[in-house]
């Protein structure tokens, strides 16, 4: 008799189920109500509680800049027994106020650029990461010749090797 009670598998009450399934229920409830709050601007972390217009919108300013063009530059490589040409063109990405003086020395910028490339071997571009290598390379020597401050970035509208 006693191996019959120990045997029975012991059900946990309907009850304790009830409030599990209930308590996943109303959290999930909770956590919809909380994100639709969130993301419609009920709650702002701004601190700004006059504004009665609406959901707080938050504007990035960008930065002033500007971009100078490098006029294109045509160089050959020799790997061998081939020629082959690669046409450069890039623009400068420069903070606004020195717009002007960037302008000013393009001519020593082409001019470094030139250098660089045609010091390039065939080898130096078939590489897959070469244009990433290249790009730092030539904007490290661009910030030298234009000044500390006044190129930010190199941007590489065309580099076609044919």
């Amino acid at each position: 008799m006693s191996d019959a009670v120990a045997d029975a598998p012991i059900e946990p009450s309907k009850s304790k189920k009830l409030n599990m399934i209930l308590a996943l229920v109303l959290a999930s409830i909770g956590a919809g109500g909380g994100f639709y709050a969130v993301s419609s601007g009920m709650f702002s972390s701004h601190g700004n509680t006059d504004d009665k217009s609406g959901p707080a919108q938050h504007v990035e300013m960008l930065p002033a800049i500007a971009f100078v063009e490098i006029e294109p530059i045509l160089i050959s490589l020799s790997g061998g027994q081939h020629v082959q040409h690669l046409r450069f063109r890039a623009q400068l990405e420069v903070a606004e106020a020195y717009q002007a003086d960037v302008e000013h020395i393009l001519p020593r910028i082409v001019d470094v650029l030139n250098s660089y490339l045609r010091a390039l071997d065939l080898e130096d571009l078939e590489d897959p990461l070469a244009l990433t290598r290249l790009r730092a390379q030539m904007l490290r020597r661009v910030q030298v010749v234009a000044g500390a401050g006044r190129v930010r970035d190199l941007l590489i509208m065309e580099f076609v090797l044919n």
